[in-house]
């Protein structure tokens, strides 16, 4: 648990140096975008986005956001994508196979990664398990319209 609060601490800062809400416009409807303050794990809606693949979504604001993704079977877990937001991934148990950028890595516990904008990656299950996702800026995508 210390490892990703460590890592979720690092990337805050690393998208408040250069965050993308420079304008006063922006700054409102980051204030506007918002999760609430404490997210129980146990009170947080779990989202099912594919066969033995479900999503919990952990804070977010208009600069980030925190994923919880639990892999529940080998196989897929996410297929080949790419997105404009910055992402970093924490390996909270399990052991998966990431490509990114065309380099193929098999993670684990403990592990983490950084996917650049834009870049097409991807996501097998080895071992069931959990990642932590965080996005910038957030995935307006995951929010339930």
């Amino acid at each position: 648990m210390k490892k990703i609060i460590v890592i979720a601490i690092m990337f805050i800062v690393a998208v408040s140096k250069g965050s993308v809400y420079a304008d006063s416009e922006n700054t409102e409807k980051m204030k506007k975008t918002r999760s609430e303050t404490f997210i129980p794990e146990n009170k947080t809606e779990w989202e099912t986005i594919g066969d033995g693949v479900k999503r919990q979504i952990l804070g977010y604001d208009g600069q980030l956001m925190m994923v919880k993704i639990k892999a529940e079977k080998k196989g897929p877990v996410g297929v080949e994508h790419a997105h404009y937001h910055s992402q970093v991934t924490f390996v909270s148990s399990g052991k998966f196979e990431f490509t990114t950028g065309g380099e193929k890595k098999i993670v684990s516990s403990g592990d983490g990664m950084y996917m650049e904008p834009d870049v097409r990656h991807s996501c097998i299950c080895i071992e069931p398990g959990i990642i932590i996702d965080c996005f910038s800026p957030m995935r307006e995508d995951f929010l339930k319209k």
